[in-house]
């Protein structure tokens, strides 16, 4: 699995890594639906922690797509729902309209 740490790059991850992802993932999910702001950084920085240490850097050459894109470190629970909602406001169909 490819993961995609905005504002820091790609990292290529086996299986272990992605169900230690999966779970981490689960925790930040929950805080971002609940508005826990406090465990949403420390679940963002465990993730991408956990990217970093059970992944290997892709090289910045290298063009690969994502399965994953995580968002970059520190950012804040307002910052991901804004990223989130502009993607659910992009366009599906690839016309850039």
């Amino acid at each position: 699995m490819i993961v995609r740490v905005l504002e820091e790059g790609q990292y290529e991850l086996g299986e272990d890594g992605v169900a230690r992802l999966e779970t981490l993932d689960a925790v930040l999910d929950e805080a971002l639906s609940s508005g826990d702001e406090d465990t949403f950084a420390a679940a963002l920085e465990a993730l991408i922690g956990e990217v970093r240490s059970s992944g290997h850097a892709v090289g910045p050459t290298e063009i690969v797509p994502s399965d994953l894109v995580l968002p970059a470190p520190g950012a804040t629970l307002a910052e991901v729902r804004t990223l989130l909602a502009d993607d659910a406001d992009a366009p599906s169909d690839g016309s850039g309209r």
